[in-house]
This record gives structure tokens, C-alpha cells and sequence, in this order.
């Protein structure tokens, strides 16, 4: 396959950058959103949950999905491969691990929680499933920052590269 060149290289970076940008972004403001609900109140409770899936639906999942498109084109279009460097290897895995926690945890339960504040109204607040689905998501959601986190920390210093000895050799 033709490999991407260095102006293709760059802008690629760049488009990388903004995603994940987008993408962390849209975690840390749901967050930040989840933090701040007064479970006790149901309108407040009901406009929070209805912004986080807004958040969800219109910048993390576009986020999400644009940074694994571009990992893709990084993997078959440019030197870097999928797994010829094992921190690219280890990024890429654990984005896969988080996107799926995303999808069958996160999303899930907030959707299930938001359809028990659209069905149950003021009871959804003191319904333990509610209660359960929204601690568990918090908890998953940690889980995405920390691995978010995690990632940029190999992305920047590069750990487990081939160390490169006076006479050439690799180890």
C-alpha cells in the first residue's frame, strides 16, 4: 500500500490531535456534568442527564469514531503500523477496550437511566436500578479518563522501544 507522506503525515496529526480532543473533552465535560447533579431534584437531574447524552452523541461518539478512523489509517497508511511499535500496539488496544466500555457500559446505562427519568419521573430518582446504573457509569467513566490519561502518558514518552546498543544491535 502507498504510505502517507510527510504534509499527509502532518495534517493527519493534526486531525489525530483534534479528535482526541474532542473525544476527551465531551468525557471530562460529562464528567463534570454528572458531578454536579442533585439526584434528589428531578428536573435538574433530568436536563443534566439530557445534556450528558447530547455530550455523548454529538462530541464523544464523533470524537471516538474520527480517532479510530484516523488509528486505522495510521495503522495500513504510514510507517507506524498497528503493531510494529509496542506503545502504538498498546494504545490501540486499550482505545478498543475503552470504546467498548463506552458503548455497552457507559452509554448503556445512560440511556437506560434516561429512559426511567422519561417513564418513572420523580420515583426513577429513588428506584435502585437508577441509583445502581448511575454509579456504575460514574465508576466506567473513571475508567475511560484514566485510560485516556494512561494513553497520553505512552503517546508522549514512547515506553518499550527497542533500545539501540554501540554496535548497532537492537534488544
Amino acid at each position: 500500500m502507498k504510505k502517507i507522506g510527510p504534509n499527509g503525515m502532518k495534517w493527519l496529526k493534526m486531525i489525530h490531535v483534534f479528535l482526541v480532543v474532542l473525544f476527551f473533552g465531551g468525557i471530562l465535560s460529562s464528567v463534570t456534568l454528572s458531578l454536579s447533579l442533585d439526584l434528589t431534584t428531578y428536573d435538574e437531574t433530568y436536563l443534566g442527564y439530557k445534556n450528558i447524552v447530547m455530550i455523548s452523541d454529538h462530541v464523544v461518539k464523533w470524537g471516538a469514531i474520527g480517532t479510530l478512523l484516523v488509528g486505522v489509517v495510521y495503522g495500513f497508511f504510514t510507517n507506524w503500523g498497528f503493531f510494529k511499535h509496542r506503545w502504538v500496539g498498546v494504545k490501540f488496544v486499550l482505545y478498543i477496550i475503552q470504546t467498548i466500555v463506552g458503548i455497552s457500559i457507559v452509554d448503556q446505562l445512560m440511556m437506560a437511566n434516561m429512559e426511567l427519568l422519561e417513564t418513572q419521573k420523580q420515583l426513577a430518582l429513588s428506584n435502585p436500578t437508577f441509583i445502581r446504573n448511575h454509579e456504575i457509569r460514574q465508576y466506567a467513566v473513571y475508567f475511560q479518563v484514566a485510560v485516556t490519561i494512561f494513553v497520553f502518558i505512552i503517546s508522549f514518552l514512547r515506553p518499550w522501544r527497542k533500545k539501540k546498543w554501540p554496535m548497532g544491535k537492537q534488544v
